[in-house]
């Protein structure tokens, strides 16, 4: 391959990048290339990183290790970059087959201590009272033990939560992320920054020690 200097790479890296154990990491699964004539297919197959065991399920690429990488291939070239310095790369083993019996351990456990925190919640604040006083009003006759109401009102409590969590099982009512998702989004960019910084530091540990990241 030779040397262009006039030739100019575009690169976009990815965010995030999910590869299986024991794949080679390449330019092409990291970045969207654009380039010109055959280079852009060449480049997409530039090996960026052979991860072994001991790096661990997670590994930082930033743009400086790609420049380098690149101008191996096409000496003096010119390296536009837009977006992202780095992408994060999970390395995922072999996917376990879900236990049946272990998810419903969890539905129980989470079915039955919603449960009780709403039972605990209604008796702190004498829901039950407050049932039987708004009934008395409606109806203008008291009633200790108004069904009709504490059913509807428990169908409402569901209905409710449907509608505020914009989910149910799989479906959803319109493309608004749910609550549920945008704290998962924001545990997941916090989880990857955490990552990142400390990818960094041993990249930096290495590099003062004269050691090749």
């Amino acid at each position: 391959m030779g040397n262009d200097p006039a030739l100019t790479v575009y690169l976009r890296l990815r965010k995030n990048v999910k590869l299986r154990e024991g794949h080679m990491i390449r330019l092409g699964d990291i970045a969207q290339i654009l380039a010109p004539g055959d280079w852009e297919d060449k480049l997409k197959k530039l090996v960026m990183d052979r991860p072994e065991h001991q790096d661990g399920n997670r590994i930082v690429i930033d743009m400086l290790q790609i420049i380098r990488k690149i101008h191996t291939v096409i000496p003096g070239c010119s390296i536009e970059h837009i977006g992202e310095p780095h992408t994060l790369i999970e390395i995922a083993g072999n996917q376990k087959k879900p236990s049946v019996l272990l998810f419903t351990v969890v539905w129980l456990l989470l079915f039955f201590g919603s449960i009780l925190t709403i039972m605990n919640f209604h008796a702190d604040v004498s829901m039950p009272e407050v049932q039987v006083r708004l009934v008395e009003m409606i109806t203008g006759t008291r009633d200790e033990h108004p069904y009709a109401f504490q059913a509807a009102y428990s169908v409402g409590i569901g209905l409710g939560m449907i509608v505020f969590f914009n989910h149910i099982f799989k479906k959803k009512w319109n493309e608004e992320p749910t609550p549920l998702e945008v704290e998962m989004f924001l545990y997941q960019e916090n989880l990857n920054h955490y990552v990142i910084t400390e990818e960094y530091k041993k990249i930096h540990q290495l590099e003062s020690r004269g050691e090749k990241p």
